[in-house]
């Protein structure tokens, strides 16, 4: 029709083209911007933490790949990431005590003649077994990096722990051979006779002639590293011996697998840590938290950790200022001593920006953030025995992790449905076990299988109790889960929160409390016919206090000075019982196991129980009835426990 349209027409029919286009175009980034700002709208709402899920699972991969990577490069235990490190930075501080600096390179070489004097003098090799009780300090550090070298086992021993247990330990981990500490001699006075192993200390001289020195021959020592005949380790070989307490009434030799320890070492990283961090660290040494999350953090960082001796809440402030600390690692009842002080200038004007720990309770954590400044809190929960944990890698204020789709891809993990009486798992009636609802608000049992990533060794020189931290045939025929015997709950938003710790095992100043073993301690008074240990719960503090139901002999009143006088020798202060409860008798089952529930819901306020009453006055170093007043005293927060 139009023929040979002129070229303004063109442009003309052109310029429509390019409009429609346009319009097009428009249409789709429209509709598609307002999908993508509906998909956010309702992951904001259905999935908050959608991409906190997704950060913290690609950090995981990240550093998983970089363990990767090193493990090809021939780095693979843990000791061998520090020696990588003493190459790599050898002149960066690597630990900081008191006036002390120990560079890496200073820590390897005195590890080095450490492992000459302990092969040439002490004649240890590979595969021997070697505890060490040692305080904080840096020659803990450098022992048992001495003896790693050698491909020594090291067991771990609580300096606290009096002769009974020392000697326990002692054999179930099946020590050669005892390093201790110079201000520790008095710790292994009654087990010297019959310990049936050398000891020596990190002393250059010593008072028993059958203790041997070690410091006066290490600087004669070559500071090379020794060579041995050792084979590589093998990843799920027993790398060291962690002492925790249990329901055998002693502590248990947990076995510590190389991949669990290498593990360990990522925690700092995972929680925001970086290479340029101070790392405040005044947790004792033998605990993993110390050792494995704290030390082996700082390595696998380049980070350096400045060490304390003994944890001191007046001092803490102080420290973090002298030492330009960034980072410190915490149990729940530190951060509350630090609350509970009187308040300093330190306290705001410090750098630290991050804490991680556990056992945070939410209203210490509350006060904390409000008082301390900006700091970062990174609570957690983790295991001796296997690598199975959480971290709240988020700021809401109480759960100590998230159970989302992507965290249960690191590590997997169930919580079950079990028995309110005995705990145990309910099964169905194929044997199989049940998943707690999360819809139900039910506290589960926290399981987790048994896999590489996640090991379990079990406890030396105990197969029975060993076998009973395991689940068989959980979900199908053939499975084996490792059971933490913690109970955990998951609310609808995917956060878990930490609801108790089931068994005979209680926890109390950031330590674990055997009841079996308080109750075997306190049955060796002649006064005492029964006892029945437990924890309760004293408004203000973390975790439970002891108390314990004591049934006296006929003719025989409660002696409050023998029995303190009777704890001071036997228990560690942690293990103590905070108050008595005296009966006529016990609690019982059929099979004649003490019912437990009943003392436990009833506490130790006097208007519940109707038995006589009694509070441990550490002051008067004696045991004073419990009055209302006291109680109420004790509630409130004046008399401090």
């Amino acid at each position: 029709k139009f023929g040979d349209p002129s070229s303004s027409t063109q442009a003309v029919l052109s310029s429509v083209r390019v409009t429609r286009q346009l319009v097009t175009m428009s249409w789709a980034i429209s509709t598609l911007a307002v999908g993508v700002v509906t998909l956010l709208l309702i992951q904001r709402k259905l999935y908050p933490y959608f991409w906190d899920d997704l950060m913290y699972y690609a950090r995981v991969r990240r550093v998983g790949s970089a363990m990767m990577a090193r493990m090809k490069r021939g780095v693979v235990t843990y000791l061998q990431c520090f020696e990588l490190q003493a190459r790599n930075i050898p002149e960066k501080p690597f630990v900081v005590f008191e006036e002390q600096i120990l560079t890496y390179r200073d820590v390897d070489a005195r590890s080095n003649r450490f492992a000459h004097v302990l092969r040439s003098h002490c004649g240890l090799k590979h595969g021997d077994v070697v505890a060490l009780l040692m305080n904080n300090e840096p020659d803990f550090i450098c022992v048992w990096f001495g003896l790693c070298k050698l491909g020594c086992e090291v067991a771990f021993l609580n300096f606290n722990i009096k002769s009974q247990s020392l000697r326990h330990c002692l054999r179930s981990c099946g020590a050669k051979a005892l390093v201790i500490g110079p201000d520790l001699i008095r710790c292994v006075d009654e087990v010297l006779p019959d310990a049936g192993l050398e000891v020596w200390v990190a002393a250059e001289s010593s008072t028993h002639q059958s203790i041997g020195t070690l410091l006066d021959k290490l600087e004669s020592a070559s500071p090379e590293k020794p060579v041995t005949d050792a084979p590589q380790p093998n990843l799920m070989s027993n790398f060291l011996f962690i002492f925790t307490s249990g329901t055998t009434g002693l502590p248990k030799a947990a076995r510590i697998s190389h991949i669990k320890a290498v593990m360990c070492m990522a925690f700092l990283r995972l929680c925001g840590a970086g290479a340029r961090d101070r790392v405040y660290l005044t947790l004792p040494l033998y605990h993993m938290s110390a050792s494995l999350l704290g030390i082996g953090g700082c390595i696998e960082l380049g980070a350096t950790c400045v060490l304390k001796r003994k944890f001191s809440a007046s001092q803490f402030w102080k420290d973090c200022v002298k030492y330009d600390i960034t980072v410190f690692q915490y149990i729940g009842e530190l951060c509350r001593y630090l609350v509970n002080q009187p308040k300093t200038a330190e306290e705001v004007a410090h750098k630290v920006r991050l804490a991680a720990g556990s056992g945070l309770r939410a209203d210490v954590w509350t006060q904390f953030l409000r008082r301390f400044g900006k700091i970062q809190i990174r609570e957690s929960y983790g295991l001796t025995e296997a690598s199975i944990g959480f971290v709240n890698y988020t700021d809401e204020i109480g759960p100590i992790g998230r159970a989302s789709y992507f965290n249960k891809l690191s590590l997997p993990f169930e919580f079950l449905k079990c028995d309110p009486q005995t705990h145990e798992p309910i099964r169905t009636d194929t044997g199989h076990c049940i998943k707690t609802a999360v819809v139900s608000g039910e506290a589960g049992l926290l399981v987790a299988p048994v896999m590489f990533t996640n090991p379990f060794l079990g406890y030396a020189g105990d197969k029975a109790m060993s076998e009973k931290k395991l689940l068989r045939d959980v979900f199908k025929s053939g499975d084996v889960y490792f059971n933490t015997g913690d109970l955990m709950l998951q609310d609808h938003r995917d956060f878990v929160y930490f609801k108790d710790r089931i068994g005979d095992t209680f926890r109390w100043k950031g330590e674990n409390v055997s009841t079996t073993e308080v109750s075997e301690v306190l049955g060796c008074l002649d006064f005492l016919l029964d006892v029945s240990v437990y924890g309760v719960t004293v408004p203000g503090y973390e975790g439970r206090a002891g108390m314990a139901a004591v049934v006296l002999k006929d003719g025989h009143g409660l002696d409050g000075d023998r029995l303190y006088s009777h704890l001071l020798h036997t228990l560690p202060p942690y293990a103590w019982p905070c108050f008595l409860r005296v009966q006529t008798s016990l609690d019982v089952t059929d099979t004649f196991k003490q019912q437990k529930g009943r003392l436990v819901q009833e506490g130790f306020s006097p208007d519940t129980v109707q038995q006589p009453l009694f509070f441990l006055d550490a002051s008067r170093k004696t045991y004073m009835p419990l009055t209302a007043q006291l109680y109420d005293h004790i509630v409130s927060g004046k008399i401090r426990l």
